[in-house]
């Protein structure tokens, strides 16, 4: 029997096809949007997952519910110093970097 191909495409042939190889300009907006999506995301994940709405957050933070619902929805970009206040204050928790070479 012959082996079937497989028709499953990865996520870097999909972004290499519609965006482009890595390091044109399309392809580096893809990477850097989906980068500022990811943290909004998981700033909404964190606050959820301790019980917290938007307008508690803000309180512990000194913050508006307005800020934090725009940086969950990546309206608005937010500042390393002030994204480590959110975590630290407002969830408990602890900002872990690395960057990727």
């Amino acid at each position: 029997m012959k082996a079937k191909k497989s028709k499953v495409t990865t996520l870097d042939q999909f972004k290499d096809k519609h965006f482009g190889k890595r390091g044109t300009a399309s392809r580096e907006q893809l990477e850097a949007d989906y980068e500022t999506f990811k943290l909004g995301a998981l700033l909404h994940e964190a606050r959820i997952e301790k019980g917290l709405t938007q307008e508690e957050l803000a309180e512990k933070v000194g913050t508006t519910k307005s800020y934090i619902s725009k940086i969950e929805n990546d309206v608005k970009e937010v500042r390393l110093s002030t994204l480590q206040k959110i975590v630290e204050l407002g969830l408990g928790g602890r900002i872990q970097l690395s960057i990727k070479l």
